[in-house]
């Protein structure tokens, strides 16, 4: 429900954009990440009720739970009075965040704007590859590369997750293949 009512206000705003810049502003919006900050700083996490068991596990100030009982709100409000009563449910909690949205800032991932790039100038997909994991299995910290042979390009990134790193080692080749 929160997907369509954002895709409804983000379509009102902006309606001569083209499909893709619509998807992704909707979702820098609906992410589970954007979706959780929001209801954090409504103060979902004090007024969320849980289980004993979840208590003790923390999940009153869980992203994932907290993203959830979001969509839990305007599901509800969808419930009680239609799509009119979740759009201004929905206009109330993204008011601010939609205002702001610039299709111009909204910019897409390191690994998509490299893709892309690639890809117009007919040149294969880059590589990655782990090149090694640190920590314990509870804070792991990946190390992965990036390759394009056919530019002669390696770049390395590391993050939390494997997806993390190849993201900054996506931005930092794009960064390279880019330069005039």
């Amino acid at each position: 429900m929160v997907n369509c009512a954002i895709a409804a206000a983000i379509y009102r705003k902006f309606p001569e954009l083209p499909e893709g810049d619509l998807s992704r502003m909707r979702a820098s919006l609906v992410s589970d990440p954007s979706l959780a900050a929001l209801a954090a700083t409504r103060g979902f996490a004090d007024v969320l009720r849980t289980g004993a068991g979840e208590r003790k596990a923390g999940a009153r100030g869980r992203a994932s739970a907290l993203a959830a009982a979001l969509e839990a709100v305007v599901g509800a409000a969808y419930l009680d009075g239609g799509f009119d009563a979740a759009e201004r449910v929905v206009s109330a909690l993204f008011g601010e965040a939609l205002e702001k949205l610039d299709p111009v800032a909204t910019t897409k991932d390191p690994k998509t704007l490299l893709q892309e790039y690639l890809h117009s100038r007919r040149l294969p997909l880059p590589r990655y590859s782990v090149i090694g994991t640190r920590g314990k299995a509870h804070e792991l910290s990946f190390h992965v590369a990036c390759e394009i042979p056919e530019l002669g390009i390696r770049c390395e990134g590391e993050g939390t997750s494997r997806r993390n790193a190849e993201q900054q080692a996506a931005r930092a080749a794009y960064a390279l293949a880019s330069l005039p």
